[in-house]
């Protein structure tokens, strides 16, 4: 059940009042609460010209986080980011696996407990490394491939551009809730190609979104609310400075 605002309530019954009244009178008929009373008016709008509305302010956001699931390259990964332009700190989940990522600037860092670092190894020396890396902060050289493969989750502008696009044909599916916070949701292909539902209510930002062909489902929130981004201490930083171990 969606929870409406006592205000809402009031001003659905007055509405009602007043139709029934009209309609007792005049024979007047379809008269109705406007859904899009006391909102930013983008729920009146087509479907595209919404979805690039919720891509603009996205693009304009200093800052969001957003938690939820993706899958890609044949791997489900759990996030739970923190993002801006200058980089982004949080956490990812993958096959029983959770690691934390910070980025500051085009430097990337990797924190594991050893039983990351030690899995798929095969010897004393992978047992002794993963003890190294254990609860580090590790550098992650620029050239490793783990560099390239995980810099994209700290990255807002990537991360967001290849998200908030629909596939198919764009409509419109009414009027929804996320959070407490009024929406409108757009749908590729009648849901087939994501949904994504966009605040009613200030700015039209990007509040959930649904990838298509079920790859995974995202919330965003604290849009242009800032957080702290620095570097880790040295003291809890490891600059292993080669390639990673390969688990």
């Amino acid at each position: 059940m969606i929870p409406i605002s006592p205000g809402r309530s009031r001003r659905a019954t007055l509405a009602g009042a007043v139709c029934a009244l009209l309609v007792a009178g005049t024979a007047l008929t379809g008269c109705s609460e406007d859904p899009n009373e006391g909102t930013n008016g983008v729920g009146r709008l087509p479907a595209d010209q919404i979805q690039t509305k919720a891509q603009k302010a996205a693009a304009s956001a200093g800052t969001v986080r957003l938690h939820g699931s993706v899958q890609t390259s044949g791997r489900t990964y759990t996030l739970d980011m923190q993002l801006k332009p200058q980089g982004g700190i949080g956490s990812v989940s993958t096959e029983g696996e959770t690691f934390r990522l910070l980025r500051v600037g085009q430097e990337l860092y990797l924190k594991a407990d050893a039983a990351f670092w030690g899995k798929g190894g095969d010897g004393d020396g992978d047992s002794k490394a993963a003890d190294k890396l254990a609860s580090k902060y590790v550098k992650v050289p620029e050239g490793d491939p783990s560099y390239t493969k995980f810099i994209g989750f700290t990255d807002k502008n990537v991360l967001l551009g290849g998200l908030l696009t629909l596939h198919g044909k764009l409509s419109t599916d009414g009027h929804h809730e996320q959070g407490g916070t009024r929406t409108v949701r757009v749908t590729g292909d009648d849901g087939a190609g994501g949904t994504l539902d966009v605040s009613l209510e200030g700015t039209p930002y990007p509040l959930r979104l649904v990838r298509a062909g079920q790859a995974g489902t995202l919330t965003f929130s604290s849009w242009g609310t800032d957080f702290p981004l620095e570097k880790p201490a040295k003291d809890d930083t490891l600059d292993y400075g080669k390639q990673l171990p390969t688990s």
